[in-house]
């Protein structure tokens, strides 16, 4: 007994030795976008190496809230992400659940399609679905134009539809037989069974709501609509770039994302291994 537990206390620091300077790799650019964006832009390109914070960071996130309202647009990026995540997660939980508890006629179509949809690239879909959202519809300029078109995920969907597909049938007949109708087996039963990889897919739909770029730049040209990173791009112009507010900007973008994931890593993790295990 001694000598097993010796070779698994073994295992682990040879783990943990292997594992920490791949952790410190990743996290030194990190570390290294912190520190410039506490210098002045002329430090950041000095030949010196430099690999602690200096006392520029006030200044830089002035510069960079006098040209970008900042502020306002973290307050976009904040509420859109929000809006979207919230949404996404249900309109994909319940085309999961169609998909996996329903048979219908043309359900292995719909699949097929919904899987040949992740492979098409987002430049594919793009320009129709400017034209049709900014000139049929007129909605640039919106909220619901930042909001509506991303919504439907077709990951999301698979993902949700595997979930649901693990949870045993008698569950849900037993709930029927009860007389339990089927919205309130979805929402009572099936929602808090799924929870763990709802919340995998919410910080997988967060993030890429947080860090999209090309979609709300092409749907908002006002000012007073962007989300965060399509104001910090607005930084980098044809003669001067504010390198020490962009540095200060993707800090203040970066940190919720952190903030987020470490305080649903449990939950990310076990919604990935529940996919995972059938």
């Amino acid at each position: 007994m001694k000598s097993k537990s010796q070779s698994l206390l073994m295992r682990r620091v040879a783990l943990h030795a292997v594992l920490a300077p791949l952790a410190l790799i990743w996290l030194f650019p990190l570390w290294m976008m912190f520190v410039f964006s506490t210098m002045p832009d002329n430090g950041i390109f000095s030949p010196d190496i430099v690999l602690w914070p200096s006392t520029n960071f006030v200044a830089n996130f002035k510069n960079l809230q006098a040209d970008t309202d900042f502020i306002g647009a973290m307050t976009i990026s904040v509420g859109v992400a929000i809006i979207y995540t919230i949404l996404s997660v249900l309109l994909t939980s319940m085309a999961g659940w169609a998909l996996a508890r329903y048979r219908f006629v043309g359900r292995s179509i719909v699949i097929a399609i919904i899987l040949g949809t992740i492979t098409l690239p987002f430049s594919v879909v793009v320009i129709p679905q400017f034209i049709m959202v900014a000139r049929e519809f007129k909605l640039a300029n919106t909220w619901v134009a930042l909001i509506v078109p991303p919504l439907f995920n077709s990951l999301g969907v698979l993902f949700m539809r595997q979930s649901f597909s693990m949870m045993p049938g008698e569950l849900f007949d037993a709930a029927r037989v009860e007389g339990v109708k089927e919205w309130q087996i979805f929402l009572r039963i099936a929602l808090p069974l799924a929870s763990p990889t709802m919340a995998a897919l919410a910080i997988i739909l967060f993030l890429a709501s947080w860090n999209n770029y090309l979609w709300p730049l092409l749907i908002n040209s006002k000012p007073g609509m962007m989300t965060a990173p399509v104001a910090l791009g607005t930084l980098i112009g044809l003669t001067k770039v504010s390198w020490g507010g962009i540095m200060a900007g993707a800090v203040l973008l970066t940190a919720p994302i952190l903030v987020v994931f470490v305080a649903l890593q449990r939950y990310f993790i076990a919604g990935i291994a529940a996919g995972a295990i059938k």
